[in-house]
């Protein structure tokens, strides 16, 4: 086949499925704006994110002692570090907490042994400091040890909202409304969520929550737990923070030494069903608000089914087809 044929093979069969690519999200993948990089040579395992304004709120995944970094935005320099434990379980997560302050999850379990985690609300801001603030005990339902890496606080209401990490579909489930920290406290199941679910956070106006996988996003509307729709991530090295801002803005950090914070855009597509479908009820949902039927998961990284816009494959396909028959039709010897 000559050059000039050769070409021609790959423009025929190839463009059709990138014009379905770009259609699916109205546009070409989201690669992410670098905002910073995590100049500070202790983070290296950024697990969990919050931003309040022009700082960041980060921690390191297992291992690490119990202190959270707290970064600024436009240089990537560490302003403050809050020493709040000596020595935690496994910190996967932070979650709002009002001004100066997050919540903190020792919430990990890769072995499936713990039947209660803990959360703890200690204040962040600039300066380095050292406190010793009451652990909140969570309790899972049944006594059921599970694995999480996922702390949510709604924005209205304050309430904490844990996601567990399970391989096919993981769990949303919420803390009670009011804490105690002399008893434990019973999480209450309200839907399936997907599976590898490695952070959450809610959107500002509290009837949305995101939650990411390694390589996915999805957006629910809350308190219902309807997808609003899911997109690709930028390749990360172990992507585990994401955070909406005060803007509605989504940001995402990773593991590793240097990594770059990103800001990426909620895709066209998903931004128009969080609009049309903005839910009436109360962002207060309780265990009993439950849907009785819980939303399909969406598609995990390890080959749940889940929620794709079949149209734009199912048109790129069809072009494919005509394109192919067009030209074989003029490669044919006449």
């Amino acid at each position: 086949m000559t050059g000039p044929k050769r070409l021609a093979v790959l423009l025929a069969v190839g463009a059709p499925f990138a014009l379905a690519f770009t259609a699916a999200d109205g546009r070409m993948p989201d690669d992410g704006r670098v905002v910073f990089r995590f100049a500070d040579p202790d983070i290296v395992e950024s697990s969990g994110l919050v931003v309040t304004g022009d700082r960041v709120h980060t921690v390191n995944d297992s291992g690490d002692l119990g202190r959270v970094f707290t970064v600024d935005a436009g240089t990537g320099q560490t302003t403050g570090v809050t020493f709040w434990a000596d020595d935690p379980d496994d910190v996967e997560a932070l979650a709002p907490a009002g001004p100066g302050h997050v919540w903190v999850a020792d919430i990990g379990d890769n072995g499936h042994e713990r039947d209660e985690i803990e959360v703890t609300r200690v204040p962040v801001g600039d300066g380095d400091r050292t406190v010793d603030e009451e652990t909140i005990d969570l309790v899972y339902p049944e006594g059921q040890p599970r694995d999480a890496e996922a702390l949510l606080a709604h924005p209205v209401t304050g309430r904490l909202y844990v996601v567990t990490k399970g391989v096919f579909a993981g769990e949303l489930l919420a803390a009670p409304p009011e804490l105690a920290d002399d008893a434990p406290n019973h999480l209450g199941a309200l839907g399936q969520m997907p599976g590898i679910v490695t952070d959450g956070a809610f959107f500002p106006d509290g009837r949305h929550l995101v939650v990411r996988t390694y390589t996915r996003a999805t957006v629910y509307s809350f308190p219902d737990l309807q997808s609003r729709g899911s997109w690709d991530l930028p390749q990360q090295e172990q992507g585990e923070g994401i955070a909406v801002a005060g803007d509605g803005s989504v940001w995402l950090s990773s593991e590793g030494s240097e990594a770059p914070v990103l800001r990426v855009q909620v895709p066209r597509r998903v931004q128009a069903a969080m609009e049309e479908a903005a839910p009436s009820a109360s962002p207060t949902a309780t265990p009993s608000d439950a849907p009785t039927t819980a939303p399909r998961s969406e598609l995990s990284d390890l080959g749940a089914a889940g929620e794709v816009d079949a149209w734009p494959w199912l048109l790129g396909g069809l072009l494919g087809v005509a394109a192919l028959f067009v030209l074989v039709r003029s490669l044919r010897p006449h």
